[in-house]
């Protein structure tokens, strides 16, 4: 990944997948290309053509904060995606350190007090770094749950798991978009990102998207071997002091088929007492 061309690629991106009704223009029909004409995002960001161009193509690297602004108005960008576009276009130089690997005692404890709530600990990159007795019931039956990105690109019981899986796998690339940030010349993120993209083409067309947005309240369809359908909410906290680790849950609602499935599901989970 060339980190002087990432603010282009997301622009190319933001303009080929943005319709001319999103952007309030008139849809005189059919075009030979998808989206926007780049003649179309610069009249409605008032810029020349030329300048817009040169940001695309990674020639133009330093755009003022009106440029962006009225960049952000013309494709729709959430305020997650304005801000990622804003640190592409203004990377800060940052000391590397390795990705965050432990997880302490205590928050192990905690979840670990879940019965009902499966819960994982992830660093930045997805990688699993702790789950609950209920996410490895959950789970059960993915080959190699390291990783979630990898689970859900390189492991076919995804796509059965997953009823929904373009929208579930969709939302896995855009939140490590959100959380990558700037920081896209991070070794660790250029060899996952480098593995998912050799070994899926599903991954490479939804990383080419450059969508960015957080997890808040998503709702996961889950279909599992041996409890069923599951409704689940998903919930994604930052733990304070932990450089970057990240609690995942994964909620049902109270009194609802899938809460049931969940105590089956642990009930089966639970070791025999002889």
């Amino acid at each position: 990944m060339d980190s002087r061309k990432l603010l282009g690629e997301f622009l190319r991106a933001r303009r080929e997948i943005t319709t001319p009704a999103q952007a309030g223009l008139l849809d005189v029909g059919p075009r030979r290309t998808p989206g926007l004409r780049r003649e179309e995002v610069a009249m409605m960001a008032h810029l020349s053509t030329d300048y817009y161009i040169r940001l695309e193509q990674g020639r133009e690297r330093h755009p003022s904060e009106r440029v962006l602004s009225a960049l952000a108005r013309v494709f729709g960008l959430t305020p997650e995606a304005t801000a990622h576009m804003h640190a592409l276009a203004h990377p800060m130089l940052q000391l590397r350190r390795p990705p965050a690997r432990r997880v302490s005692a205590d928050l192990r404890t905690l979840i670990g007090g879940w019965p009902g709530t499966p819960a994982l600990i992830c660093d930045g990159l997805m990688n699993v770094l702790a789950a609950n007795s209920l996410a490895d019931a959950l789970y059960d039956g993915f080959e190699d749950r390291d990783n979630l990105l990898r689970m859900i690109f390189l492991d076919p019981v995804a796509r059965e798991f997953y009823p929904e899986w373009e929208k579930s796998a969709r939302s896995k690339v855009a939140h490590l978009r959100l959380v990558a940030g700037s920081q896209l010349d991070d070794p660790h993120l250029a060899e996952l990102v480098g593995e998912l993209s050799v070994k899926s083409p599903d991954f490479r067309r939804l990383w080419a998207r450059h969508d960015v947005f957080p997890k808040v309240g998503e709702v996961k369809h889950m279909r599992h071997r041996e409890v069923g359908e599951l409704e689940l909410t998903c919930e994604v906290f930052s733990v304070n002091g932990s450089d970057g680790l990240q609690l995942i849950t994964l909620l049902a609602q109270p009194g609802s088929p899938s809460e049931e499935a969940l105590k089956l599901l642990g009930s089966l989970a639970a070791p025999v007492r002889g």
